[in-house]
């Protein structure tokens, strides 16, 4: 148990209960760390460019030779051209610098040790996880649109099971009640995983909960990304919510620090809540008020969630232990916590599967691609961005031109101005291509799901955008349970029906606007 002084204790409670907000330009930790990176990005930029003024004009030719060669290299690398543009561009208007920039950071050079310690704690549990000849069966005698369940299995490694429920939630007040309830009930340990940890009523409330069950002998375990809780939280939190209780153990993932390094940039985006191992949850929801209506940003926060029972449960222990065994000193014992919960047997499949940015394998992109292109009928999206790669955009056009009813809800009310201009950029060739395109008009529509048919649908973490199909640490859950498809199907049709239309005069952006944009998209990778 951490050791907490008093006064400290009371220094971070006050600060997370008054929000940071009037400390935000000289204390808030992403004041100093923008400011630390923007210098050291400088500096080091400047620096290759000095080197290369003060280089003999036989280097610089050597460059350039070596330029060709660099770009012939990484085109006929297995990977994705928007991934690889913006180091061709670099490579060929700055050769210098841009091949010194490649071999330090190209190739995923920075993140490799990040893999391998993931790699060896997934050896703790790779023979924990198997798939069950009758969960075998349903997806050989399934729809078209389960086929890619055997990818899931022999690629993610993340197996599909025929037993146990699922429950969606078609908003975040209503999936935290699902949590709470199950939080309360908890006798053995609490496994909890978010972007986002926010002070706040839903918080204290939470906070509350683990407190009791920490008091009566739970296990706790909390897991929270500390860029995407950085305005949110002071440092530390960690160490003090660890300082409340010897049953309370926290980590702040990938703590952010003020030096430039790529690694930074994989963050851990997932939302996992597992209790005992007979439930778990998963969905769009973080720890904050707005997610439950208690604070009002960007109008009305509309979300959404599932609760998973039954074998698939253990999915969602070992996506959670992975991360906690990689990146913390106690390791914990998997074949604790997987506990073998099996529920009733159906003729429905449940696939709860993860998604790394460091092995080169999109598992998001793999699902959500092959039930595009596997459609028949139809094909309704929530995404709160919507920033395609060439293939993704082929694949929404394609569906919707020959038939398949396309309908994707994007976000009234924006949360980040950029963003929302890229997603916007994105409209014109599929609605070109009959793809309908829904602005959510209470306000910012921040649920990801994919329903495909009446046969298969998606739920989790993973946005339609580049960042997090590509850079983030992310989760879902493949369904075909008949009940839980209908909740789905009922949700998007009440938020089509309070959702705007748009059409290829809406939005209009003029010859400026386009080439603003053009420029936006050659760096929509950042976003």
């Amino acid at each position: 148990m951490k050791k907490f002084s008093q006064r400290k204790r009371e220094k971070i409670e006050r600060t997370v209960a008054n929000d940071r907000s009037y400390k935000l330009v000289v204390y808030n930790r992403f004041f100093v760390f923008a400011i630390s990176v923007l210098v050291q990005i400088t500096s080091y930029v400047l620096l290759l460019f000095v080197l290369d003024e003060a280089s003999s004009a036989i280097v610089r030719g050597l460059f350039s030779i070596a330029s060709i060669i660099f770009v012939v290299y990484i085109i006929n690398k297995h990977d994705r051209l928007t991934g690889k543009l913006p180091w061709i561009i670099l490579i060929l208007i700055f050769p210098f610098v841009g091949i010194i920039m490649y071999l330090s950071f190209g190739e995923g050079k920075p993140t490799r040790k990040m893999h391998a310690k993931i790699q060896a704690a997934k050896e703790l549990r790779k023979d924990l996880l198997a798939q069950s000849a009758e969960a075998t069966n349903a997806v050989a005698e399934g729809p078209r649109n389960l086929a890619v369940s055997n990818y899931l299995t022999t690629v993610a490694g993340y197996p599909a099971y025929a037993d146990g429920t699922v429950e969606y939630y078609p908003t975040g007040e209503q999936t935290f009640e699902g949590i709470k309830t199950a939080l309360r009930s908890a006798e053995k340990f609490i496994l909890m995983e978010y972007f986002i940890l926010s002070g706040g009523e839903l918080w204290k409330e939470l906070r509350t909960i683990l407190l009791e069950k920490a008091e009566r002998g739970v296990k706790i375990f909390i897991l929270y990304d500390d860029f995407g809780s950085l305005f949110s939280l002071p440092p530390k939190y960690a160490k003090y919510l660890e300082s409340m209780h010897p049953n309370i153990k926290c980590h702040a993932f990938n703590r952010v620090i003020p030096v430039f390094a790529l690694r930074l940039n994989n963050r851990d985006h997932r939302k996992i809540l597992v209790v005992d191992g007979k439930v778990a949850f998963t969905g769009g929801v973080n720890i904050a008020d707005e997610y439950v209506g208690k604070k009002i940003r960007f109008g009305y926060w509309k979300d959404s969630g599932i609760k998973i029972t039954g074998s698939a449960v253990n999915s969602f222990t070992a996506m959670f232990l992975d991360l906690w065994n990689a990146f913390c000193k106690e390791k914990e014992d998997p074949k604790e916590y997987m506990l073998v919960q099996k529920g009733a047997p159906t003729s429905a499949i449940i696939q709860p599967y993860d998604d790394s940015p460091l092995d080169k394998i999109s598992a998001g992109e793999a699902v959500y691609s092959d039930l595009i292109n596997g459609a028949k009928k139809r094909v309704w999206i929530f995404t709160p961005y919507l920033i395609l790669d060439d293939y993704m955009r082929a694949a929404l056009c394609h569906a919707s031109l020959r038939g398949v009813d396309v309908r994707i809800v994007t976000p009234g009310i924006p949360d980040k101005k950029i963003s929302y201009r890229l997603t916007r950029a994105n409209y014109e060739l599929l609605l070109e291509s009959g793809v309908k395109i829904y602005e959510y008009t209470p306000g910012f529509i921040h649920s990801k799901s994919m329903l495909c048919d009446d046969e298969a649908a998606v739920v989790g973490t993973i946005n339609l955008d580049y960042r997090s199909l590509y850079h983030h640490f992310e989760n879902a859950v493949l369904f075909s349970d008949r009940a839980a498809l209908k909740a789905l199907e009922r949700d998007c049709e009440e938020t089509f029906a309070v959702s705007r239309l748009c059409s290829l005069d809406n939005p209009k952006r003029g010859v400026v606007g386009r080439f603003f944009d053009a420029i936006l998209r050659l760096f929509e990778t950042l976003f």
